[in-house]
């Protein structure tokens, strides 16, 4: 086997043996080989002829700090996320962090590799690629301390987007509303729809045949005949057909339900709220290439303007600040105003109240703020919050 030598190599194994054993002088041998006298100093004085690593003795990284690297290896032990998710997670924190400088520092702590507690799996296959406009539709059974909830929940195939309502019974109504209210928030064109075989979403097998058949139409055929939308339905006892809404009713529910417990069906309604905008807003995706789903819509729109009813932009969630002004109204009309109220705080909640309406007048001139607070203000009531003027009239007329 031959000899492996790096690029600057100026002996082989063969002369460094002879140094080593030779009685000459250093300047000698430095003569007969034609090498420079530290180079058999060096040899001299080793006893291997072998070459040694180089670089640092203890591997580190140019790119990150030992705090930073510190990290993590902390937040990889904690969550074992994969790498892609780490990233995503962490470029928060460590804004010049990339994808390779995360792999080694990975590999230089052992961590790389995450443990595999099921066994070798088979390779996935891959779904077959659509638009967007594809939407996989199902129902799931969610509790609170009054009772018991019925979660309608839509994830587009393609984007990632996911829309959900609650209602207190299911039916061919409640499935029909659902789908309308899907098609006001989505601002494009759903083309697909995917459901089970439930009787929100079609009638009975027992149904589908005989001689009045086909002058039966089931009222959620009807919306999607009304919005030129194909409806799907999932092949008999197979529900991973359905899979994507599966494992989506799965990522609720351990952030909801499973994880709190809810008094009233307005807490659950309300967190339910924010981890959806949370979710289609802020969440970096790795099947959509470390996108949000509202960023990959906003890359289909300038691809594909003509899938879209409006812009999405307009969809943007901007500043809350007529909310946190409504409720200090709120909260400083409720507040008893008479002889247990000293003068001092009825002095300060009225400059509080001032400061309060004059940043309203400032941000709304805005012309950020102004293009998105309008259209959220005068929406109609729908799943996931907002009352719109009525909500707002009834807020003033509680704190006069």
């Amino acid at each position: 086997m031959g000899q492996i030598l790096h690029g600057s190599a100026t002996t082989t194994e063969a002369v460094r043996r002879a140094i080593q054993h030779s009685q000459e002088s250093l300047r000698a041998l430095a003569k007969r080989y034609g090498i420079n006298t530290k180079t058999v100093s060096k040899w001299k004085k080793r006893s291997s002829v072998a070459d040694v690593p180089t670089g640092p003795k203890e591997p580190k990284s140019t790119v990150l700090s030992v705090e930073e690297e510190a990290i993590i290896v902390a937040f990889r032990k904690h969550t074992l996320l994969p790498l892609d998710d780490c990233l995503y997670a962490l470029q928060a924190t460590i804004p010049h962090l990339t994808r390779s400088s995360l792999h080694r520092c990975l590999q230089r702590h052992g961590i790389s590799r995450l443990p595999d507690v099921e066994g070798d799996k088979p390779a996935k296959k891959k779904f077959k690629s659509y638009p967007i406009g594809y939407f996989h539709v199902d129902i799931a059974e969610v509790q609170t301390a009054e009772g018991k909830l019925y979660l309608y929940v839509a994830i587009d195939r393609t984007s990632k987007f996911a829309f959900v309502q609650l209602v207190k019974k299911t039916g061919r109504t409640s499935a029909s509303a659902f789908l309308v209210a899907l098609i006001e928030a989505v601002p494009y064109k759903i083309h697909t729809v995917l459901t089970d075989n439930g009787i929100q979403f079609t009638f009975p097998p027992r149904y589908a045949d005989g001689p009045t058949a086909r002058y039966m139409t089931h009222m959620f055929d009807m919306r999607c005949s009304e919005n030129g939308i194909e409806h799907r339905l999932t092949k008999v006892k197979h529900p991973w057909t359905n899979g994507q809404v599966e494992r989506m009713n799965r990522t609720i529910k351990e952030a909801t339900v499973k994880r709190y417990h809810y008094d009233r069906h307005e807490q659950l309604e309300t967190h339910l709220s924010d981890f959806i905008n949370a979710y289609n807003f802020a969440r970096r995706l790795k099947t959509l290439k470390g996108l949000t789903p509202y960023e990959f819509i906003c890359k289909c729109w300038t691809n594909e303007p003509e899938r879209f009813k409006i812009d999405p932009i307009h969809q943007m969630p901007g500043l809350n600040i007529l909310g946190g002004a409504i409720k200090l109204i709120g909260f400083v009309g409720a507040c008893p105003v008479g002889n247990r109220l000293s003068t001092v705080v009825q002095l300060t909640s009225l400059g509080m109240l001032c400061f309060f309406f004059l940043s309203i007048i400032a941000m709304v001139m805005h012309p950020r703020c102004a293009a998105t607070w309008l259209p959220q203000m005068l929406r109609p009531p729908c799943s996931t919050g907002g009352a719109g003027l009525a909500h707002l009239a009834q807020v003033f007329q509680a704190a006069k």
